[in-house]
């Protein structure tokens, strides 16, 4: 499974890059605004960090908007991935910039008809959102489980992008269903290491070395 990072903050992107966890960044308008910063100006530095896919989302609703958008987004660098939403212009909009060559992420997917059509339009990736269908009573897991059926039934390439995760129990399961991406904030990537039997069992190793008296440098 790969790992993106869902933030617009610069250093927590790099902090996580260094460890060597990230495969990619998304990004949506509320997490650029959140960062304080110019859209272009912080898109252009993530995209400077990771060599993976950097999901840009446009903000137009109509066709000839996205990819007035898309243009302006894709030249920001190589590794731009323009997001878009599931709506028809959105898919439209995914058949056109797939076919000129650009990755998409198709956005704020709900139910596996819908990423039905975002495969059928071209999509690189598609988001469907776990933690909001939880907030609903539903089963958001249950959306990868029929998504991933559905693209293993017919071969399509679009890549299931776990979006709006909101624990580590939800990037297991994920990749348990085999989602191909999971997009996980800072503080939830950072948790995946956490175990309190890790802790525990580090604490006796070093109090049990420590009454050796040794130093492995000296």
């Amino acid at each position: 499974m790969k790992f993106f990072v869902d933030t617009a903050d610069v250093a927590e992107i790099r902090e996580l890059n260094d460890l060597g966890l990230v495969d990619g960044v998304t990004t949506n308008p509320s997490l650029i605004a959140k960062s304080g910063r110019d859209i272009m100006e912080v898109t252009k530095e993530i995209c400077g960090i990771v060599e993976g896919p950097v999901s840009a989302e446009v903000t137009a609703t109509d066709f000839d908007g996205m990819m007035k958008e898309a243009a302006i987004l894709a030249a920001i660098a190589d590794n731009i991935c323009i997001k878009l939403p599931l709506t028809l212009p959105g898919l439209k909009a995914c058949k056109a910039l797939t076919s000129a060559g650009h990755q998409t992420n198709v956005t704020l997917c709900f139910s596996s008809a819908q990423a039905l059509l975002a495969a059928k339009a071209g999509a690189t990736y598609i988001s469907p959102f776990i933690g909001r269908l939880d907030d609903i009573g539903m089963d958001g897991m249950d959306l990868i489980r029929e998504i991933r059926a559905i693209y293993d039934n017919y071969g399509f390439e679009t890549q299931i992008l776990a979006a709006s995760i909101r624990s580590i129990n939800h990037v297991q399961q994920a990749a348990i269903i085999g989602a191909d991406v999971a997009t996980i904030p800072p503080a939830t990537m950072k948790g995946l290491v956490k175990h309190p039997l890790t802790d525990k069992g580090l604490d006796a190793f070093l109090a049990d070395w420590a009454k050796t008296g040794q130093k492995i440098v000296k």
